[in-house]
């Protein structure tokens, strides 16, 4: 049968790490084809993340695409299929009009389809329009540790970006935890300060989130005072997963 598209991942892990994180927070969206490479645009029921990702056409061995496509998706019922390759594994993806097909090729072929959804396209805030005034460029693990270290005091944490470093602090009624990167330091990649900034942000979230450190070597950290914030994660000109975060605003702050 005719294919509206047809592609092969060079690196499939990419695909299925990623699908893997964004069904953490979004369960259905449409997945746009261009030439330059698929994309998803998409924000959590609450009102409180989005999703931003981009894979590349340079991620794929082959990338054939007629005109461009706009498909929805179940991602759970997407992340399922990808879940079956593994590491070895090829992946090759093919659209037909009412079906992606799913070929998986190692010791065996598996044929797969996932059936496309009629979705309508969901008002997403603006995030294009977002000013940030402070980032930071850190190692994944060493955010991850603080991620960790803050759930167990509390059930949200503070980042501050300041001339002297970075800093992650939860509080609870009697315990306290910070992590501090100070200037200098291998983890701190990059540092940028307008001012002094910071600001609070749900644990629950950010601990999803911080399954795409997998796809990245290094997170890009970008807020402002009592801000939304943006964690960038890049595996090279080949895929980008972007996520944009509420900030926690308590009376108090």
């Amino acid at each position: 049968m005719f294919k509206l598209f047809k592609a092969t991942l060079s690196e499939p892990q990419l695909l299925v790490n990623s699908i893997s994180t964004i069904a953490e927070l979004i369960d259905e969206g449409l997945f746009k084809i261009s030439k330059d490479g698929i994309s998803l645009v998409a924000a959590d029921r609450a009102m409180v993340a989005v999703v931003n990702f981009n894979l590349s056409s340079a991620a794929f061995q082959n990338y054939d695409l007629d005109e461009e496509q706009t498909i929805g998706l179940n991602i759970s019922n997407l992340l399922s299929v990808l879940k079956r390759a593994t590491g070895s594994d090829k992946i090759s993806l093919g659209l037909n009009a009412k079906k992606l097909e799913i070929l998986i090729e190692g010791s065996s072929k598996r044929k797969f389809t996932v059936p496309l959804l009629d979705l309508s396209q969901e008002e997403v805030p603006p995030i294009d329009q977002l000013e940030f005034t402070v980032s930071a460029e850190v190692k994944p693990e060493v955010l991850q540790s603080g991620v960790d270290d803050a759930e167990i005091i509390s059930d949200s944490v503070v980042f501050e970006i300041s001339s002297n470093g970075f800093l992650m602090k939860a509080e609870g009624d009697v315990s306290k935890a910070e992590l501090e990167l100070e200037k200098g330091n291998k983890a701190l990649i990059n540092i940028q300060t307008e001012s002094n900034a910071k600001s609070r942000y749900p644990l629950d979230y950010l601990k999803k989130m911080m399954k795409a450190a997998k796809i990245a070597d290094a997170v890009a950290i970008k807020f402002g005072q009592d801000y939304p914030m943006k964690l960038s994660f890049k595996c090279g000109d080949k895929c980008s997963l972007q996520f944009i975060l509420a900030p926690r605003v308590s009376e108090n702050e």
